[in-house]
């Protein structure tokens, strides 16, 4: 029995959940379900869309992502994890951690009495890279696929020491025109703005777009609402266990250098991650652990 046999035979729900091997070789999680249905990338753990009964895609995925091992998805929402941007002190470690692009197994997989499915995804300790995190350390992600996508990070230190871990849920979420929203809920909030390299900035209103967006939000545990008058809708994120928003648009000229973001791609994509990074890294202690939640749903303008 191959693996994709293996994992069917174990963990797939009939109409529901099954998984199939990506042309490019990744192993690929589809979910079907009254509710909604989505897609998952076992590398990296990565939810790469969700899309409501009825409704338009909500997490967006660009048209020219590659799926190929070892390389990051762009789109979608991955696991920076165990630090967020360029590590502390190393220059050559990955940026926004292993996480992403280090292959995850499933634990569970599960139908839920209103039509939601649940899997419970783990990172082995194994397959993290030693040099990198010496440390001994278990990341879960639970991801609920329905009329709501519920996606919570759980970091269990199981060491004698404690740990300091950023993270974030860098999720890419699809608009009708990134010109004409706005993403509202962190008026008056500190940020740290990268375009510019002020560290000491205070929102007034409801964030636009109409040039390069890199912000870090913090000490704010707000709800954020994405208003799409193109689409009708606004998306509310709700979060808790993270003290920092993260606000991200590349814009034209260097969404032109990734190469991945398909022609005119940042004009369909806004992301408002929920972190915790630079001044809200969290400290878990020996045996201790930490919970990263986030509900995405979506409103009628």
């Amino acid at each position: 029995m191959n693996h994709i046999e293996a994992l069917n035979s174990r963990f797939a729900i009939a109409n529901q959940v099954s998984f199939e091997k990506d042309p490019g070789g990744l192993i690929i999680i589809r979910i079907r379900n009254p509710l909604a249905t989505a897609c998952i990338a076992l590398q990296g753990g990565h939810l790469m869309t969700w899309r409501p009964k009825d409704a338009e895609q909500v997490v967006w995925l660009s048209p020219d992502a590659k799926l190929a091992p070892g390389k990051s998805i762009r789109g979608g929402v991955p696991i920076c994890w165990p630090w967020f941007g360029p590590h502390a002190s190393e220059a050559g470690f990955p940026a926004h951690g292993f996480a992403r692009t280090t292959d995850w197994d499933v634990v569970s997989t599960k139908a839920l009495t209103d039509g939601a499915t649940q899997l419970t995804l783990e990172l082995d300790p194994a397959n993290m890279p030693q040099q990198q995190w010496p440390h001994a350390t278990t990341v879960q992600c639970l991801i609920t696929v329905g009329t709501a996508l519920k996606m919570e990070l759980v970091t269990r230190n199981q060491g004698t020491a404690e740990i300091s871990i950023g993270e974030a849920l860098h999720t890419y979420f699809n608009v009708s025109d990134v010109r004409n929203i706005d993403v509202d809920g962190l008026d008056g909030c500190a940020y740290i703005d990268k375009v510019s390299g002020s560290n000491n900035e205070q929102q007034a209103g409801p964030i636009k777009f109409a040039s390069e967006v890199d912000r870090v939000y913090i000490n704010t545990q707000a709800d954020c609402l994405i208003r799409d008058p193109g689409l009708g809708r606004q998306i509310r994120i709700s979060k808790s266990g993270s003290e920092s928003t993260v606000i991200w648009n590349p814009w034209i000229e260097k969404a032109n250098k990734m190469g991945d973001l398909g022609e005119d791609g940042y004009l369909r994509m806004v992301c408002v991650e929920s972190a915790n990074a630079v001044d809200n890294v969290v400290i878990i202690p020996a045996g201790g652990e930490h919970r990263l939640s986030v509900s995405y749903s979506v409103e009628a303008l």
